[in-house]
């Protein structure tokens, strides 16, 4: 998913160079009178001229963990694909089979949303509050969860609060693939819509039954 990312510097030679010969021209020119002043100004420009043609800029390449061209949506992206990464950690943890089997489906459909907002960043808008709310607010659950797994933490409050997030993982892994599941909603109906325009041509053509 990371794209290296090529953006050209400005050198800062022709400044310097535009600089150092209006010094040296004010001080062999009597710069107080108004046309060595405008020599000393054009030959800065020409020294800045004449620099930039032979300093190109310097070109900076720098590795970004996405780039759709849309700032905010890359941002969000990142957000995410963090979040995926401690919710995979958290996941490697954490013994429980069955709370593990419904980690891995809430990863794998969040592996999926991000790939397809990649593909398509006009899609960003129907995944913020699954970026905003949903997903962090799994992520943050799954925290504490491990927290009081490590410490050993017993009694019946801890006890009730394993037991309603791992009764509950699976419920938030199906809601992780219905929004995996709305991004795909419109391209499925152009889908159906497109089979059934081609279904009657090959019916017009006596080709389908």
């Amino acid at each position: 998913m990371s794209k290296i990312i090529r953006t050209q510097k400005p050198s800062v030679l022709p400044f310097y160079a535009m600089a150092l010969v209006f010094v040296v021209l004010c001080a062999v020119l009597p710069v107080y009178k108004l046309w060595a002043l405008l020599v000393a100004l054009g030959g800065a420009a020409v020294a800045f001229g004449v620099a930039k043609k032979t300093c190109p800029p310097r070109v900076v390449e720098h590795e970004v963990p996405f780039h759709t061209g849309v700032e905010d949506v890359d941002q969000m992206l990142t957000d995410i694909q963090q979040k995926l990464d401690t919710l995979h950690a958290l996941n490697e943890a954490l013994p429980d089979p069955q709370l593990s089997a419904a980690m891995t489906r809430m990863e794998k459909a969040g592996r999926s949303i991000v790939e397809s907002v990649e593909a398509n960043p006009a899609k960003a808008k129907q995944v913020r509050r699954f970026a905003n709310y949903y997903l962090p607010d799994a992520v943050n659950v799954l925290q504490q969860y491990a927290k009081l797994a490590k410490q050993g933490v017993r009694g019946e409050n801890a006890a009730a609060i394993r037991a309603e997030v791992e009764h509950n993982a699976a419920s938030i892994a199906t809601a992780f693939e219905n929004q995996l599941d709305a991004l795909y909603a419109a391209e499925s109906m152009d889908l159906s819509a497109d089979l059934t325009v081609l279904q009657n041509m090959l019916k017009g053509q006596g080709l389908s039954k």
